[in-house]
């Protein structure tokens, strides 16, 4: 556990440590971080240089145009931190500053307009070493104000800038300390945090998505993205003006049903919003509350399960969303597109079942408005039930009597529509039994997930594989 600082303590620890030297450099919301360690003393030996190139052309002159003229991005602040670090290296000499480790530290942020329609975000980034002559790391963090005034937003933001700042040559050794550290003397409430990435050989052995999984986890923003190759991705940037459509699931592991579910549901899906693939992006969400399932996050069993789904090709997002709707609201804070949902006759069950909306004024009535928002619609899989072999679907599943009425509602105006081009054979396919197998070394499982899934589990003892155990032990 580390010891929690106020800003002008770090910022004064930062300051009498002589070998820490660097430039400042803020767009959009004044010089917010650097102030803290003007005020707090002893600031001679770390400031190279703050700067603030506020007007966009002289921005411009400095690290160059931006596609569309936006200056709110990532681009822009690894271009900024890159050529300021650049600059250190040109113009302090080495061997006339032995021992001091180089660092730029920048944001580019857009506060809260004046109509207060949009909050304001941005981008806050450090570039640094950890020992001189070595190669620079860098962090950079995506960050979404939730304050309603410019002034505390700007506060923030420079409490933010000095726990990061601080964080990079403290807690590098210990990213998760780091990411607990940037919210510091800042609420939780006013500031989000939605993509963070590590760089750099101080952080070889770092994996962004269990990075990415600390911020869900520790509640600084409810949702994280990453792509098949493992990178973190902001929500904006895959989510803004798409056609959506997601799956959720446990997917330990994922079995034949999961694919079969997803690739049909998405041709009705894209049938019904007349829309190509390229316009539509398709995400398998695992939610927080399944990956806490039988306890405490496991880290390893959570990374089985992206590393399979990234094999497979797909993005992942991991939220907090113990209820669809709120997934739905989700998505919909991003785009007016089409939204559909493939789900199990089981979770839509759950979408009928009242006691998951006791804590909403409106109930299930309230929860309902959000999910079935503008067209949103929910693609059905049926259920082969293992010991009476019934087929169950949207025409015969049994929801509670008072909401009889409701679910036909639904069901006729096609916003729960089945998914009638399933494979049958794949309906006797349950994934605890696959599981069960696994576990115990028992074969069988392996023709039911996809291809190429079964030897990774293998060669990487996944989900409790043990190679050595023979089948006969268990037959």
């Amino acid at each position: 556990m580390y010891q929690k600082l106020t800003p002008k303590q770090k910022a004064l620890t930062i300051n009498l440590d002589p070998t820490i030297y660097g430039t400042f450099a803020e767009i959009g919301a004044g010089q917010e971080t650097v102030r803290h360690f003007f005020r707090a003393g002893g600031a001679s030996g770390t400031i190279a240089k703050a700067m603030s190139a506020y007007d966009k052309d002289f921005s411009d002159a400095i690290y160059g145009k931006e596609v569309k003229n936006r200056y709110v991005t990532q681009n822009r602040l690894r271009k900024m931190l890159r050529y300021e670090v650049a600059l250190i290296e040109e113009r302090i000499s080495r061997e006339n500053n032995p021992n001091r480790k180089f660092f730029s530290y920048a944001n580019t942020v857009t506060t809260i307009n004046f109509d207060k329609t949009l909050k304001g975000h941005g981008w806050v980034g450090i570039r640094f070493q950890t020992k001189e002559n070595e190669n620079y790391n860098e962090i950079v963090i995506h960050v979404k104000f939730n304050e309603n005034d410019a002034t505390l937003q700007q506060e923030t933001l420079g409490n933010l800038g000095v726990n990061l700042i601080f964080g990079a040559f403290h807690y590098y050794d210990n990213p998760r300390n780091l990411i607990e550290s940037l919210y510091d003397d800042i609420a939780k409430d006013g500031l989000e945090i939605d993509m963070i990435d590590f760089s750099g050989p101080a952080f070889d052995y770092v994996d962004n998505r269990l990075m990415s999984l600390q911020l869900v986890k520790n509640g600084m923003t409810d949702a994280v993205i990453f792509n098949s190759q493992g990178s973190n991705m902001l929500p904006a940037d895959v989510l803004y003006k798409k056609n959506i459509f997601a799956v959720r699931g446990s997917f330990r592991p994922v079995t034949k049903v999961n694919i079969d579910m997803l690739k049909n549901g998405l041709e009705m899906f894209q049938k019904d919003a007349i829309c190509t693939h390229e316009e539509t992006e398709v995400l398998i969400e695992i939610t927080i509350s399944n990956l806490r399932a039988d306890g405490d996050i496991d880290e390893r069993d959570f990374m089985d399960r992206v590393d399979i789904l990234g094999r497979l090709g797909y993005t992942v997002i991991i939220s907090n969303f113990s209820e669809y709707y709120r997934l739905i609201d989700y998505f919909a804070s991003y785009t007016t597109g089409d939204i559909g949902v493939a789900m199990g006759v089981n979770n839509l069950l759950m979408v009928f079942d009242e006691k998951y909306y006791k804590d909403l004024s409106g109930g299930i009535l309230e929860a309902f408005g959000k999910f079935f928002r503008n067209g949103m619609r929910v693609y059905l899989y049926p259920y082969k039930d293992p010991e009476t072999h019934e087929l169950l679907d949207s025409s015969n599943l049994k929801v509670e009597e008072n909401l009889k009425e409701l679910y036909k509602y639904f069901k006729h105006n096609n916003r729960i529509v089945d998914i009638t081009n399933h494979n049958p054979e794949f309906l006797e396919i349950y994934s605890r039994e696959i599981l069960r197998k696994i576990a115990c070394c028992i074969k069988g499982w392996e023709n039911q997930v996809p291809e190429g899934v079964a030897e990774m589990i293998k060669e990487r003892g996944m989900f409790g594989y043990k190679e050595e155990l023979s089948f006969k032990q268990f037959s």
